[in-house]
């Protein structure tokens, strides 16, 4: 009798507890491709005052563009992870935190888009 209200307990025990190995993996690579991404921010600003005209060359394209791809698979993946988890309070912290951060990256690199813009305007003129 003991041994089956052990086994019922543990198994209780199994669904109500979240996977934390499982959310610490999500967490690592929630940061790593936020860090991709903010990476690849700061290649585009720089590369625009490198350029002539500000344009891109190919290489640095495609080298924006598979960071932001990594990024994007990395954290889809991960999400997928703490969903079928059921890990909501992860997936919500770090869905929250990685939309937030990449949301002041953009609005840096739109403000310096707008400022090396306006140099150059007043520089020729």
């Amino acid at each position: 009798m003991d041994a089956d209200l052990l086994a019922v307990a543990a198994g209780a025990a199994d669904v109500d507890s979240v996977n934390l190995w499982g959310a610490l993996g999500c967490a690592v690579a929630y940061s790593a491709a936020l860090l991709a991404t903010l990476d690849a921010f700061a290649d585009l600003i720089l590369a625009r005052g490198d350029s002539p005209a500000g344009r891109l060359t190919p290489a640095v394209g495609l080298k924006f563009g598979s960071k932001l791809v990594a990024a994007a698979i990395a954290v889809i993946a991960a999400a997928i992870v703490l969903a079928l988890d059921s890990n909501w309070f992860a997936f919500t912290v770090l869905s929250i935190a990685f939309v937030v951060v990449v949301g002041i990256g953009l609005i840096v690199m739109m403000r310096d888009g707008r400022a090396t813009s306006d140099q150059g305007s007043h520089g020729t003129g």
